[in-house]
């Protein structure tokens, strides 16, 4: 007998929800955040915008938007089940468009979402200059050990 994970991926004539595949195949954290992300039109089906309960079939090409990435996949498998990362990653597979715009896209980002654009002048920033402990840039820290302590 097949395990319970083999046996739910390997349904090619039936179809599923499409919030339920996105959830299963690990795009979402729960159902309701991948609904939501379907509500807002962030997610279309073979080109088409999609509602949560559409079916997806395996060959259909979902394109979705997880924050500042775009993806485009294809559907392989389904699954009820959510399982770990490398079963729910047979379920789908990346276009190589689609791969080889996300790895272009973070050379273009900023290092850390709280940097910013380079001060023009090579000044350092205020966060940077701000003083330590003691009042100072540098220095020992604003307590010290005693030689006296005897313990």
């Amino acid at each position: 007998m097949s395990s319970r994970t083999e046996r739910d991926t390997a349904r090619p004539a039936e179809g599923m929800r499409l919030d339920k595949w996105l959830w299963a195949a690990r795009f979402y954290k729960t159902r309701a955040l991948a609904v939501e992300q379907i509500d807002k039109g962030r997610v279309q089906v073979n080109g088409t915008d999609a509602k949560p309960a559409r079916e997806v079939r395996p060959g259909d090409t979902v394109r979705l938007r997880q924050a500042r990435d775009e993806r485009v996949v294809v559907v392989r498998g389904l699954s009820a089940l959510r399982g770990p990362a490398p079963v729910a990653q047979q379920l789908y597979e990346e276009t190589a468009a689609s791969v080889a715009a996300r790895a272009w896209r973070p050379s273009r980002r900023w290092p850390s979402p709280t940097a910013g654009p380079p001060s023009a002048t090579g000044a350092p920033s205020s966060k940077a200059a701000a003083p330590g402990p003691n009042g100072t840039n540098a220095g020992p820290p604003a307590w010290t050990i005693h030689e006296s302590d005897d313990r």
